[in-house]
């Protein structure tokens, strides 16, 4: 059986006449009879009932072409399929992130890609630059939006981009400028910094941005007391609810509301983190293509 016979068969169902048939396939009607009496034979049943008057379906013939219909169509739609996966129109793109992006860059570059290649699925994976490039490196993702680290260079076959760069503010219990623990919401000072007790992401996990926050508490002349560690900004956020302590997090994280959280900026010169996109440099796939292109 082949989609030749295939395609035979259903001229004739529909015309019902091999005549008729033969003239919409461009062929003369013997061959087409002895198609016909070859697909039969293969399937070990009759497909039409023939007279000298008429041709008509037998019950195995009507049961089977809307099969064959379906199969032709499907068929019929490769070349579309095909190009849409070479433009990048459809497939999937595999796209981790960490945390932080999730309040500021992710959300837009989710949506920009969504409404220009609606029928690309996006594949998001949270999850922490340390576990991102090996992933990366392996193939696992097409892409990972990462925080780079400054001491550590990337791996040579991965290509990099920066996204965002932006400076820390101070996420502090609410409750401590209420009562007057710390003296306002305008800004904290140095020496408020110093003071406070630190929830930071473990350095395993994240160290440019673990480095960046214990830096600036070198710079101001100190150093960091660190009461508790997390790995998700969320939990981070919340223990700060919590009154456990304060956390420098990066100007985005103003979009996480949370009861009982204030997001104050650092007086002086804050410092800044870089946020950027990582992919495997000389494998890109067509839906990451359209990313890339999209960031420009």
């Amino acid at each position: 059986m082949d989609i030749r016979q295939l395609r035979h068969f259903v001229a004739v169902a529909q015309t019902l006449h091999f005549g008729r048939a033969a003239d919409r396939l461009h062929m003369t009607q013997p061959p087409l009879s002895q198609s016909i009496m070859g697909l039969e034979r293969e399937l070990g049943a009759p497909l039409f009932a023939r007279t000298k008057r008429n041709v008509r379906l037998t019950p195995l013939g009507e049961e089977w072409l809307p099969h064959v219909l379906e199969v032709l169509a499907s068929l019929d739609k490769l070349p579309v399929t095909a190009r849409g996966i070479r433009d990048g129109q459809t497939g999937r793109l595999s796209l981790s992130f960490v945390s932080t992006a999730d309040y500021s860059v992710l959300p837009s570059l989710v949506r920009r890609y969504s409404q220009a290649f609606p029928n690309v699925e996006i594949q998001l994976v949270e999850a922490t630059s340390d576990v991102q490039l090996p992933a990366l490196v392996n193939g696992e993702r097409h892409a990972g939006i990462i925080i780079p680290s400054t001491e550590q260079p990337l791996p040579a076959s991965l290509s990099y981009r920066r996204l965002l760069r932006e400076p820390l503010v101070a996420a502090v219990p609410e409750a401590w400028i209420d009562s007057g623990r710390l003296g306002g919401a305008d800004a904290l000072s140095a020496e408020e910094v110093l003071a406070s007790p630190l929830i930071l992401f473990p350095r395993q996990v994240a160290p440019a941005f673990h480095d960046l926050v214990t830096g600036y508490f070198a710079a101001l002349g100190g150093r960091a007391r660190i009461v508790q560690e997390a790995i998700q900004m969320q939990t981070i956020i919340s223990l700060v609810s919590g009154g456990l302590g304060i956390a420098l997090v990066p100007a985005s994280l103003r979009n996480l509301a949370r009861t009982g959280v204030r997001y104050v900026p650092l007086a002086g010169q804050a410092p800044e983190l870089e946020t950027g996109l990582a992919w495997r440099s000389g494998d890109i796939a067509p839906p990451l293509a359209n990313f890339l292109q999209l960031l420009d």
